[in-house]
């Protein structure tokens, strides 16, 4: 995978880092750090080699949403940031986002577009849009709600005001929050875990909960028996062919 400026990439055996680098300006996403990000996703799932992604950003931050300095025209491609930022969700494979610090309106989309999130004790989360009189395109009034609820969600987007590491472990935003100086390897650990199990069978287990997650109970329940009576259907040999084919 092609190194840029912008975003650094290190790959050790099926897990894959992305860790967004523009530190000077708290990780801000320009047109270049988001179609650096598009072309990593793309070969990112292209490569049955890689089992899990994390992505992550330069400290101080994890990510300050749209760099208005490419963003700020009425004719600017804000849509480009939008298409990447959806994304993130649709990946056939595992994605944790490893908070280092602040993630801030598109960079909280960003986040939540993640199969989970591991914080820095130092993350903050924020939803500036009412404040800078935007609103949301890249999923924040969707995703925000279905996470923590719609009260907090409502708390959160209405003031603008940002959200603890505490707190936002306490609303279920993030799953754990960990020492600065261990956030990575504790987010390494998880991959390289993700990583040893069988990826089709992940891959379908990530595709009956997102997919579940988003009807009734009764729709999640029905899910989750069509899936295993496909795997059923493949036969006794379906794991021992996974093996075969390096894929367990």
């Amino acid at each position: 995978m092609e190194q840029s400026d912008v975003l650094v990439a290190h790959r050790e055996g099926g897990v894959l880092t992305l860790t967004l680098n523009r530190p000077h300006v708290r990780n801000a996403l320009n047109l270049a750090l988001t179609r650096a990000l598009v072309d990593a996703l793309t070969a990112f799932e292209a490569d049955d080699s890689l089992r899990v992604l994390i992505v992550t950003g330069a400290d101080p931050a994890f990510c300050a949403g749209l760099d208005l300095g490419d963003f700020a025209a009425p004719d600017a491609p804000r849509s480009e940031v939008a298409a990447m930022i959806d994304m993130w969700p649709r990946l056939s494979k595992p994605v944790i986002a490893a908070c280092n610090g602040a993630a801030v309106t598109g960079g909280l989309e960003l986040a939540m577009g993640c199969d989970f999130i591991i914080a820095s004790e130092r993350a903050r989360f924020a939803d500036t849009h009412t404040k800078i009189g935007a609103l949301a395109g890249g999923g924040m009034t969707a995703r925000l709600p279905y996470i923590v609820g719609p009260r907090w969600a409502k708390q959160i987007s209405f003031t603008s005001d940002p959200v603890d590491a505490a707190t936002a472990l306490r609303i279920g935003l993030v799953n754990e929050v960990i020492s600065h100086a261990t956030l990575l390897d504790r987010a390494r650990a998880l991959a390289t875990t993700i990583a040893s199990r069988a990826p089709v069978l992940i891959g379908t287990v990530k595709r009956v909960i997102d997919t579940g997650a988003l009807g009734s109970l009764g729709e999640a329940l029905d899910l989750e028996r069509a899936a295993l009576a496909e795997r059923k259907a493949q036969g006794p040999m379906a794991w021992q062919t996974d093996r075969q084919m390096g894929r367990v």
